[in-house]
């Protein structure tokens, strides 16, 4: 009877231990972090979302969007992001894996780099490292000042918007100050695109 009695002693200590850490960690908790992030910081903690013209979600800042078609070939209309082991596809997030002397690799970058040249019209020497080599996710957004400023001119004649005012875009969605503090500049392509198109759709021209 003791032992029975002892049983059911722990038994119910056990039962109020899981339901006060069901209510502290899986609803306290939860809710005050939730809470914190809403007070703190609204717009990171419901996915950094960018609105278009009308007010709609449109994308979210952290992760890139395609311009590419199935077979890989770039929009010449928008602004393009680094090359994606993942095909830019949000569903998934991954890096080739492949080392630094790998020839797949190698064989990616000459190509990337050749594509990269002809697109814009410039010499492959000229072309910067961001522009041939993926993320370590596949959907950074984020590209090198340099990367974007090569490719104002043919932006600018796809929409027939002016190279100053497309320049003028790339400035706005360049990092700068605290953003800029740990690491280089660099220009978030889902914004600024959707911002180019906002320009052309207005027939923005400074």
């Amino acid at each position: 009877m003791n032992t029975l009695t002892g049983y059911l002693r722990q038994a119910g200590t056990a039962l109020r231990f899981l339901l006060f850490a069901t209510l502290v960690l899986g609803v306290a908790y939860p809710l005050a972090v939730f809470g914190a992030g809403q007070l703190i910081a609204p717009y990171q903690a419901n996915g950094s979302i960018i609105k278009d013209s009308a007010g709609a979600p449109a994308a979210s800042a952290l992760i890139v969007q395609s311009s590419a078609d199935d077979a890989g070939v770039q929009d010449p209309r928008w602004f393009h992001a680094r090359p994606s082991a993942v095909k830019w596809d949000p569903a998934s997030s991954s890096a080739s894996n492949l080392g630094p002397n790998d020839p797949n690799l190698l064989d990616a970058v000459a190509g990337n780099r050749s594509a990269v040249a002809e697109s814009e019209g410039i010499n492959e020497r000229d072309v910067p490292a961001d522009a041939v080599t993926a993320s370590g996710s596949g959907l950074d957004p984020h590209i090198s000042p340099e990367y974007a400023r090569l490719q104002i001119p043919r932006v600018a004649a796809a929409h027939g918007l002016s190279p100053e005012a497309v320049q003028a875009l790339v400035a706005r969605h360049t990092s700068s100050g605290l953003e800029a503090f740990l690491g280089q500049q660099s220009v978030n392509v889902t914004a600024l695109n959707l911002d180019v198109g906002s320009a052309a759709q207005s027939g923005t021209q400074q």
